[in-house]
């Protein structure tokens, strides 16, 4: 029962970074700092009643995480808030949680081996975030034009939208480096991480448009919320369980 309770406790916390992360790209400290104080009572009660097994789960699942989000952060894989969340997730859920509704166990592919909750949320978060370039590319085809076949990578990562609206945008980055060269020829860079549209110099962009010298659509890359596929990777993880190693286990049997 307590599972059940500590799920449901969470889950409004991690909505509202959602909420957060999509309107400002930030989630507040604030946010995780009530998360851990109000959800303390929940691990009081279980050091009571696990006693030292629960202790050692606790300071394995901290440790283990810290590490990884430690890495991850400065790897540049995401963003402060993102780590500080993963982080008091493995404080509530030292331990798997297995538990009973509506006639089904949960998760219902089974407790993995490894049974490090929030590892397997993030394990379940970055695989979810690797489908995006999938859901990009349909995109893409759904709004296809044949300028997009001169960088058919990019129908991956980004899309093609007029430079004229780009100031009505937010949280975007531009996909490619445009500069003048001596002769008078604007040379395209590709850019991995998508740059700031300040950076760029949007006024230029503009002014290449009018003379010409590009059209008026450029390759824009949004800036994906994270805490999207942390929300995403923690629902399914208590419903389904891991879904890397049981894709593994499938792969090996089949």
């Amino acid at each position: 029962m307590i599972e059940i309770l500590k799920i449901l406790f969470a889950m409004p916390f991690l909505f509202y970074s959602c909420y957060s992360d999509l309107k400002t790209r930030r989630v507040s400290n604030r946010v995780w700092k009530y998360m851990m104080v109000s959800g303390s009572v929940f691990v009081i009660y279980e050091l009571f009643t696990g006693g030292i097994p629960y202790l050692k789960a606790l300071f394995l699942s901290g440790g283990v995480v810290f590490i990884s989000v430690y890495i991850l952060f400065h790897l540049g894989a995401f963003g402060g808030g993102d780590a500080k969340g993963l982080l008091v997730l493995s404080i509530l859920f030292p331990l798997y949680p297995v538990f009973q509704f509506s006639g089904e166990v949960y998760p219902l592919l089974g407790r993995p081996l490894i049974g490090l909750f929030t590892l397997t949320v993030l394990g379940n978060a970055l695989l979810l975030t690797a489908l995006i370039p999938l859901g990009m590319f349909y995109y893409n085809l759904l709004h296809f034009s044949p300028e997009m076949l001169k960088k058919p990578l990019y129908m991956l990562i980004g899309y093609r939208t007029e430079i004229s609206t780009l100031k009505n945008k937010e949280h975007l980055g531009l996909l490619e480096r445009f500069k003048l060269d001596e002769n008078g020829i604007v040379i395209r860079k590709f850019t991995r991480t998508g740059l700031d549209f300040d950076a760029n110099q949007k006024p230029e962009l503009e002014e290449y448009m009018k003379k010409g010298l590009i059209g008026k659509d450029v390759w824009v890359t949004p800036g994906l919320p994270f805490m999207l596929s942390i929300t995403a990777g923690f629902i399914t993880t208590f419903i389904f369980g891991d879904f890397i190693f049981n894709i593994v286990i499938w792969l090996m049997l089949g």
